[in-house]
């Protein structure tokens, strides 16, 4: 089973946003055995698609020099009922990076209509990382060329 909660990423701009896509069919690992009678997405599923693709836009607006880790979440905001079945657009902004963290907010949004959100996330940051292994794992996951990262960074 693999822990990704975003099927692609639509966009990047280092610094500054991100946008990716999830679609939750019924299929997802998570909906087995949990539920007895009405699937439903959990909340915490809203909050670490949002972490991470925050998580990887830091990493990007650094040039794949650091790794983030998610230190502090606040005002999050999740349905209470969403059957699966859609497609959500998460998109997710940075508000400050330094050298040692990075703070941002991000939404889910199913039809335009935002439906989960989080209004502070803080990641700190780690500098012993392999720069090639990250691209790496981050072209993979998100669906953009090596090539285009590395002539981005």
């Amino acid at each position: 089973m693999r822990f990704l909660y975003y099927d692609k990423v639509c966009s990047i701009e280092k610094g500054k946003s991100i946008v990716g896509v999830k679609t939750f069919p019924l299929s997802e690992e998570f909906f087995r055995r949990h539920f007895s009678k009405k699937a439903l997405v959990p909340g915490v599923i809203f909050i670490e698609a949002m972490a991470q693709l925050l998580g990887w836009l830091t990493v990007y607006s650094h040039d794949f020099r650091l790794s983030s880790v998610m230190s502090l979440i606040e005002g999050v905001t999740v349905p209470a009922a969403l059957r699966p079945g859609f497609s959500a657009e998460i998109r997710a902004e940075l508000i400050s990076t330094s050298k040692r963290d990075s703070l941002g907010s991000a939404v889910v949004l199913v039809e335009n209509e935002k439906v989960a959100s989080v209004d502070r996330l803080i990641y700190s940051h780690f500098h012993k990382v392999d720069r090639d292994e990250l691209i790496a794992r981050f072209s993979y996951f998100s669906g953009i060329s090596r090539d285009a990262l590395r002539e981005d960074s």
